[in-house]
């Protein structure tokens, strides 16, 4: 199982993103509306990949992901950005801020399960 912490928002988007990944199937996630209690759920629950909206009230998806990445033993947790301000420059500063990759907002909920497990199987190839 693919431990996955989502933060997002959006209740509708959470709640799509946890079908999305019930159907692919392997993980298993917890979702959280803001990313202070995405990090307060970490060392418990030891997600193997946190799935990041960008735009959040009170702490966006960059602070959050760098927050969690100064708790030891998380300092290089993969993270995908889920977010709908997707362009070059945008995307551009979530990879540099160390994003596997940026999925843009409206995404296939039919593909997000299996586009996540590729790009997972991708990073531990070329790590």
């Amino acid at each position: 199982m693919i431990k996955v912490i989502h933060v997002e928002d959006d209740d509708d988007i959470r709640e799509l993103v946890g079908l999305s990944l019930d159907v692919a199937g392997d993980f298993e996630l917890l979702s959280f509306a803001s990313g202070v209690d995405a990090i307060r759920a970490v060392e418990v629950f030891g997600p193997d990949l946190l799935l990041l909206d960008m735009m959040m009230p009170n702490m966006n998806g960059v602070e959050t992901l760098e927050a969690i990445r100064k708790m030891e033993g998380y300092s290089k947790i993969p993270a995908i950005f889920v977010t709908a301000r997707a362009g070059v420059d945008q995307n551009e500063e979530l990879l540099d801020a160390g994003a596997l990759e940026v999925i843009v907002k409206p995404f296939d909920p039919l593909e997000l399960g299996r586009e996540v497990k590729q790009l997972l199987s991708d990073a531990s190839v070329s790590s």
